[in-house]
């Protein structure tokens, strides 16, 4: 797919969020390349008038200069429109180059789909307090085709966490979408518990997904979109992933719920 590089320039570049577990959060790229169908972010095309989503990516060109030693007490949180490792990232840069040259007391939470982070684990070690998540779900052959085209293998974002754990960069997995019938949330827990010191489940925000999403959710996959809208069998579904995470002692940071 032909992307669209747009270069603006940012007022700021810590951007305070009611996100949870962080106080700020950086968004030296918006937009995706990745261009995942069920998206949140995907409403930002609203306000930004490029095209549709993954078509389309902003490059803050001044976020170097406005991160240059500056300090902000919290948890910086990168990123939450856009993925910092997106394939431009390889090109540019512009995250590297912005991790260089941020104060290294910042206590910076990175999260991706990609295992061009692994790039900047000597950069990553400079912090001193660093946390550094994989976004994984499973999704393969098929199914990865159709909702997460461009995005990296599922085998290549295990890796990565491996990578992380031998390096001692303090990581996570945030499964995520965890949509029922399509994600099991217990074999990528199994396949991973050995190098990943805890976990974030995130359950689809059918909502934010878009009607274009939910109508193929519901045309190829009803039983996973009746779950997710039946109160009574989201209920049980959730509490399974917790007996589970009890019974084999696993750390879940956070489960993330979203209203309908």
């Amino acid at each position: 797919m032909p992307i669209r590089f747009i270069k603006v320039k940012a007022k700021n570049i810590f951007t305070k969020t009611k996100l949870p577990r962080c106080k700020w959060v950086i968004n030296q790229y918006v937009g995706c390349q990745f261009s995942c169908r069920y998206c949140y972010a995907k409403f930002l095309c609203k306000w930004k008038n490029y095209d549709k989503w993954g078509s389309w990516v902003e490059i803050k060109i001044n976020a170097v200069e406005k991160v240059k030693d500056k300090y902000v007490d919290g948890v910086v949180f990168m990123s939450s429109v856009s993925d910092p490792y997106q394939p431009i990232e390889k090109k540019l840069c512009l995250t590297r180059k912005i991790l260089e040259n941020m104060n290294k007391k910042v206590k910076i939470g990175i999260q991706s789909k990609s295992s061009l982070l692994l790039r900047d684990v000597d950069v990553f070690k400079k912090f001193k307090t660093i946390e550094v998540g994989l976004t994984i779900n499973g999704f393969d052959g098929k199914l990865k085709h159709e909702i997460e085209p461009y995005s990296p293998s599922h085998k290549k974002r295990l890796n990565a966490l491996k990578v992380l754990k031998e390096e001692k960069i303090k990581n996570y997995a945030f499964i995520s979408p965890v949509i029922p019938g399509l994600v099991d949330v217990e074999k990528i827990i199994m396949e991973t518990k050995g190098f990943v010191d805890k976990y974030w489940i995130e359950i689809l925000n059918l909502k934010a997904s878009g009607y274009e999403f939910v109508e193929w959710l519901k045309s190829n996959f009803p039983e996973s979109y009746n779950t997710l809208i039946n109160k009574e069998k989201m209920n049980k579904f959730i509490k399974n992933i917790l007996k589970f995470s009890n019974k084999n002692k696993i750390v879940i940071e956070d489960l993330i719920l979203h209203k309908l």
